[in-house]
């Protein structure tokens, strides 16, 4: 989690404003709504499940790129949320999803696929390499493989994509959410 937090906020630093109106390898996303997304589920949304809070109205519904240190804020949210679930209590029991619980660990284990996926997506959206190591890209590789079939049903990820059987771990974790590894935005280095 700490290691796939170290990455996004490395990420957001490279956003560049006139990026935000530009295509992302997220159907029905432009980089805006990608990076509010991002931003609102992998720091705010991670940090109000450890602490088994709702995200308030005021969050869902902001805007966080119209301040222009958005990164800076969005990378402290990320350490305050990293340290929210450094705490072992954290991960024991379940959390409550608004109708529904499921075990903590398997709330993590989501927000770190949404954190290695969505991190991909905005780096990709502006021309930035993302780096992945290999050990974190295995394990998104299992969780994208455990819980596509659920993030179909909610239109989470599309059919999966096809890869050369020799693809890096990451382009099979990425294929297996419906995305295309080889995804560029013709736009992002404008």
């Amino acid at each position: 989690m700490a290691r796939a937090a170290t990455e996004a906020a490395r990420i957001a630093r490279g956003v560049r404003p006139e990026q935000l109106d530009g295509p992302t390898p997220c159907a029905g996303f432009d980089a805006r709504t990608l990076v509010n997304h991002w931003v609102l589920y992998t720091s705010h949304g991670l940090e109000h499940r450890a602490l088994r809070k709702e995200l308030p109205k005021d969050l869902t519904e902001h805007d966080f790129t119209t301040d222009p240190e958005w990164a800076d804020a969005y990378a402290a949210q990320l350490e305050r949320a990293v340290a929210a679930w450094a705490d072992p209590a954290v991960w024991e029991g379940d959390l409550d999803l608004g109708g529904s619980s499921m075990p903590a660990t398997a709330i993590a284990r989501m927000l770190i696929l949404e954190l290695v996926v969505h991190t991909w997506d905005v780096a990709r959206a502006t021309g930035q390499p993302s780096e992945v190591e290999d050990d974190l890209a295995v394990a998104t590789v299992g969780l994208v493989e455990e819980l596509a079939e659920m993030y179909r049903q909610y239109d989470g990820f599309a059919a999966p994509a096809a890869v050369p059987a020799d693809a890096s771990p990451l382009d099979r974790a990425l294929a297996a959410s419906g995305r295309d590894p080889q995804w560029a935005s013709a736009t992002a280095s404008a």
